[in-house]
């Protein structure tokens, strides 16, 4: 078995954890810059802790990509049912900052949602290709829509609702690299964009537009097509009713995100200081741990959610282009590894941790310069979290895994 796994070893894209280790390295620079300024006790600092969290984030990176790919196919429904139990167990210990989304284990935490992610995309990669699903009906989306809507709905009510949305990131992905037609996922997504759109007149109105030129070039059954247009403008109506049920909380982010004068000193506050920071620091930054924005704790969350704030005011734009263009690159690989595989598992897995990445990228970059609400989300590899930390580089391992068997 060791000879098999040190060759399958010897073939692994070794690339992508280069990237992985550059990155972690950028987030461990900024982070020593955090501690230094704000910490006189470097051991309890957020730099310390995550230089901890590395040793055994490498350890699962390897142990990942040593276990034979037939094991983990063979075991991961059992996996998805233990995390799913895992999910809960938060609900037994107390609240930390008002959340029950850590299990403590002596002086660290651990949360299981960030490993239940990409537990989730293999148990649907597994689901896809043992059954060699034809997706040409609608019907083919419900058992995979059934093995993403449980664990999310237990990890929103926790409550986490960044990580519940990234957790449905790679579902259409996946579903459209086993066959499903992209009218399907437009009528997967169709409700989603009514409730959206009905918050603004005029977008909802052209939403209504664009869905009857869509029914139209698709000629369903008239009564469906009926069915599916006028569902969707009641769902429009119902804006009303999901936007009540949002916590006060999330409701200040998104009106704050419309209008930063509504709430400046509150929910606004953080992607005012977040984008100063970052203009602030130009094309080449003000220099390592001399951010002002940074040391005197103008910018809130820096660890985590903001840290690439803190890389834009004391590195500069280029060095955060730099980190896109890394984190590009590795999706892409990714992607190709998945187009190029010999077996239908592996490419839907490579297609799904791929979403999971991009999702983090997108959501933590844009949140960042204030393109969208402010969501939860780290930067992969980079922010603070040890939890976090080892679930990318576990991650990674499970790309060098299956990606062994590509075509390139």
């Amino acid at each position: 078995m060791f000879s098999i796994s040190g060759n399958r070893f010897s073939r692994s894209p070794f690339a992508i954890i280069f990237a992985s280790m550059v990155l972690t390295s950028i987030g461990l620079i900024s982070l020593l810059s955090i501690s230094v300024h704000q910490s006189s006790d470097i051991l309890g600092s957020s730099f310390f802790k995550q230089l901890v969290f590395l040793g055994p984030s490498l350890i699962g990176l390897l142990t990942v990509i040593f276990i034979p790919k037939y094991l983990i196919h063979k075991y991961i429904f059992t996996m998805y049912f233990i995390v799913i139990g895992v999910l809960f167990l938060p609900y037994f210990g107390r609240t930390i900052a008002g959340t029950y989304r850590w299990i403590e284990l002596g002086p660290f935490g651990f949360q299981p949602s960030e490993f239940a992610k990409w537990i989730i995309v293999i148990s649907l990669a597994k689901y896809l290709s043992d059954h060699n699903l034809e997706m040409k009906n609608l019907s083919s989306f419900f058992f995979p829509l059934i093995m993403v809507v449980i664990p999310a709905v237990v990890i929103l009510k926790q409550p986490d609702l960044g990580t519940a949305l990234v957790i449905f990131t790679p579902l259409l992905p996946m579903l459209y690299w086993a066959g499903a037609r992209p009218y399907h996922i437009f009528l997967f997504l169709a409700p989603l964009l009514s409730v959206l759109t009905a918050f603004h007149t005029l977008s909802f109105s052209i939403w209504g537009v664009f869905m009857i030129i869509i029914i139209f070039f698709e000629r369903p059954k008239l009564i469906f097509g009926l069915v599916i247009y006028f569902s969707n403008l009641f769902l429009g109506l119902l804006a009303p009713m999901f936007w009540d049920s949002l916590k006060d909380y999330q409701q200040n982010r998104i009106l704050a995100f419309f209008d930063q004068k509504l709430d400046p000193l509150g929910a606004a506050y953080q992607i005012i200081q977040s984008q100063t920071a970052i203009g602030s620091g130009g094309a080449f930054g003000k220099g390592w741990g001399a951010g002002t924005q940074t040391h005197l704790k103008f910018l809130p969350v820096q660890e985590s959610d903001f840290i690439l704030s803190v890389i834009g005011e004391e590195l500069g734009f280029v060095f955060i282009l730099v980190i896109i263009l890394i984190f590009t690159w590795m999706i892409l690989k990714m992607v190709k590894l998945g187009y190029s595989s010999k077996d239908r598992f592996s490419g839907l897995v490579l297609i799904g941790i791929a979403s999971l990445f991009l999702a983090h990228v997108f959501v933590n970059t844009a949140m960042t310069v204030g393109m969208i609400p402010v969501k939860g989300l780290p930067l992969p590899f980079i922010s603070s979290g040890g939890s976090f930390l080892l679930s990318c580089f576990m991650m990674v391992g499970i790309v060098m895994n299956v990606g062994v068997d590509s075509n390139e």
